[in-house]
């Protein structure tokens, strides 16, 4: 199979083409993305902690230095949002605005959070169960991660409805070569999200509380604080990161646990770690496929010079099944102690939500493990359409 991530075939197994693409070399040209494919776990990793390579190029080059256009007028407020975001930002600001996020974004936060994600959890799966079943997507992978990361910021219960559909409609930019109409549908949600947001940053201001707005509002460094469009910025991908990954990961292990039954039954029978399952599941169908970055200075990858002013295209899910790493990577083991999988990225854009990321998975896994031990799938699910953020669109179950 080809590399085509317009192919519903390729995106129900892009495996068999990744493994196709590390047999043939360490990076290959790709003429409809016009990006370079890096498909290989220390490539990947590698130029993920390359200073050469940068999430933008703006802090150093014009568009037309760079050979770049700029984008469209009409699609202005989406990159607005985007753009001042640190996940999108390279030193200094990145180092600023990360910094500043640390300081509310601290270990003692998260694990202040773990006995409401845990209680969450469990009345999200009672519900499950008192229905007989549903669909496990939008009955527990969806409302989970959505309100824990909405708490932490400090979004009212009765604001919380429109999270999920914002973040899914801005991020169907991040998808390959969108269209005019996805374009749409992020604009006008970076709109109405940032108004919102603008909102109760200003309730903040006048009456802070214990939540991380208030706390990114206080945090300050030599006399350094974050802009209003940053404090914005950062918690829209806050709520983006915090929740897109987490409910992918979530129904594409479950599917995995299904199609994988003795695995299931060990972890059902307590003799594999729930931490050490989490990572297995993140590695073997990973949520993020793909992650971009700018070439800022002329690189060499396996014998090609990768010039200036290119895109590369770090394949994730490929390095994450890489056979010069993992022992047998087609297999879910999850067991496996030795698991240096890529899924939260690495350097300075490592994922900082991390630690409740993997919090968030190993409270529902137990929760459903523990309160509907005989859950079982109804039906196959369907693969979402796009190939970046990879999940399905449902995912039927009865307990």
């Amino acid at each position: 199979m080809d590399f085509d991530p317009w192919s519903p075939a390729f995106v129900a197994d892009p495996h068999p083409a990744y493994a196709a693409l590390r047999e043939r070399g360490r990076v290959h040209w790709f003429e409809p993305t016009r990006q370079w494919l890096v498909p290989h776990h220390a490539d990947v990793s590698a130029l993920l902690r390359d200073r050469r390579l940068g999430r933008t190029y703006r802090h150093r080059f014009t568009d037309a230095d760079f050979g770049r256009t700029a984008p469209p007028a009409a699609h202005e407020p989406f990159h607005t949002l985007n753009d001042h975001g640190m996940l999108d930002l390279e030193p200094p600001d990145h180092t600023r605005i990360r910094r500043l996020v640390s300081k509310a974004f601290t270990p003692r936060t998260v694990e202040r959070l773990k006995p409401y994600v845990h209680r969450l959890a469990a009345g999200l799966v009672d519900s499950l169960v008192a229905e007989g079943g549903g669909d496990l997507l939008t009955a527990v992978a969806e409302p989970l991660p959505v309100a824990v990361i909405a708490e932490m910021l400090g979004v009212p219960e009765g604001d919380r409805a429109p999270l999920r559909p914002w973040s899914a409609d801005i991020c169907g930019m991040y998808e390959l070569n969108p269209d005019e109409e996805t374009a749409a549908r992020a604009v006008r949600a970076s709109l109405e999200f940032s108004a919102y947001l603008r909102e109760l940053i200003a309730e903040r201001r006048t009456s802070p509380g214990e939540d991380l707005i208030s706390a990114l509002i206080a945090a300050h460094e030599d006399g350094e604080r974050l802009t209003e469009q940053e404090m914005v910025s950062t918690c829209v991908l806050l709520l983006n990161a915090g929740h897109e990954a987490t409910v992918n990961a979530t129904v594409n292990g479950w599917w995995a646990l299904f199609r994988h039954p003795g695995q299931l039954a060990a972890l059902r029978e307590g003799r594999v770690e729930l931490s050490t399952a989490v990572d297995e599941l993140l590695r073997h169908d990973t949520p993020l496929q793909l992650f971009e970055r700018w070439v800022l200075d002329d690189i060499e990858i396996g014998g090609t010079t990768v010039p200036r002013g290119a895109e590369v295209a770090l394949l994730f899910g490929s390095a994450n099944r890489d056979e010069a790493v993992f022992d047998r990577p087609d297999a879910l083991d999850l067991s496996r102690g030795d698991n240096p999988h890529i899924s939260f990225g690495a350097g300075i854009h490592y994922c900082i939500g991390a630690p409740l990321a993997r919090i968030e998975l190993a409270a529902s896994l137990e929760a459903l493990l523990r309160r509907a031990p005989s859950l079982r799938p109804l039906a196959e699910p369907e693969r979402k359409p796009g190939f970046v953020m990879r999940g399905v669109q449902g995912l039927p179950v009865e307990v």
